[in-house]
């Protein structure tokens, strides 16, 4: 499975019943709490990088990417256009970059 394809997923999932699905169960309860959510699971990986426990770190990687998707989802922001983001700033240094900012 790729990120685009979870992306796809995680869409889908807008219009299902929040009873069968817990990605449509933080949708249904607004962009805040899907913001809050992808925070706690980032605080999470923080500790488990710190930590240096790397199945632990790995697991939360993965709690972060999914609760970023719904994060972006639940604003209709596009996994694409981050993604052309990304492409856009590759083309430049990071210090460039944040200087441009």
């Amino acid at each position: 499975m790729t990120l685009n394809d979870l992306f796809e997923t995680i869409k889908a999932r807008k219009t299902a019943d929040p009873t069968d699905s817990w990605t449509a169960q933080l949708l249904a309860k607004g962009p805040e709490k899907c913001a809050e959510k992808f925070g706690e699971e980032a605080v999470e990986a923080i500790i488990e990088a710190v930590k240096g426990d790397q199945a632990a770190l790995t697991s939360e990687a993965a709690d972060v990417l999914y609760h970023l998707l719904v994060m972006l989802a639940s604003r209709d922001v596009e996994l694409t256009d981050v993604l052309d983001e990304l492409a856009a700033r590759q083309s430049r240094s990071g210090i460039a970059e944040k200087a441009s900012r």
